[in-house]
């Protein structure tokens, strides 16, 4: 059996941010660890370290589609696994960030006001507004962590759903953070 490192419990990170933007949506800004970690990692090691040992997300998958026996554990399909869909829903993922960054900056510049709700599969706008209390920090900084939020649950959203439907770790095959990585890796030590 192998030695348990710290590391091998960030699944309990996965539910802990998602419970505390539950409560209070400025939490949602501690997703960027997983936006900026990654991307680190892959640029100084050339490696997808993160991936493979700190994605907090693909061991709750693997947990709950593994150990809990909450997967099908079927194959991936191969249209999920090819080039043409990772990197297209990784530009698909990169406009919708795009998009909460432009409401954020609309916020900022006045061109718009703070809407209290996240966006659920990119269309579903849920009232979300118990989560904030205005005035406590700039709109724009809980604009930002609104369109966060939602585009972080619906990733995970995604992921439960092939989870199921396929193996465990589904979600990492075109996980747009991985695809990212991996191409930094490409590049990285191709020189």
């Amino acid at each position: 059996m192998n030695k348990k490192h710290w590391y091998d419990y960030l699944w309990i990170w996965s539910i802990v941010y998602f419970a505390l933007g539950f409560f209070n949506i400025m939490f949602a800004w501690l997703g960027m660890i997983d936006f900026i970690v990654p991307l680190i990692i892959a640029i100084v090691g050339g490696n997808k370290w993160f991936c493979n040992h700190l994605c907090g997300r693909g061991q709750l998958f693997a947990l709950l589609g593994g150990s809990l026996k909450m997967s099908r554990n079927k194959s991936t399909p191969g249209w999920m696994v090819s080039k043409w869909f990772r990197y297209g829903f990784l530009i698909f993922f990169m406009l919708m960030f795009a998009n909460v960054v432009f409401q954020t900056y609309l916020v900022a510049s006045g061109g718009s006001s703070l809407r209290e709700s996240i966006k659920l599969l990119w269309t579903i706008r849920v009232p979300w507004g118990w989560t904030y209390s205005q005035g406590v920090f700039p709109d724009w900084v809980a604009q930002y962590a609104f369109g966060f939020y939602g585009l972080m649950l619906t990733s995970a959203i995604i992921g439960i759903v092939v989870m199921a439907l396929y193996k465990p770790r589904s979600w990492c095959v075109f996980c747009p953070m991985g695809t990212m990585t991996q191409s930094i890796c490409k590049i990285r030590n191709r020189k």
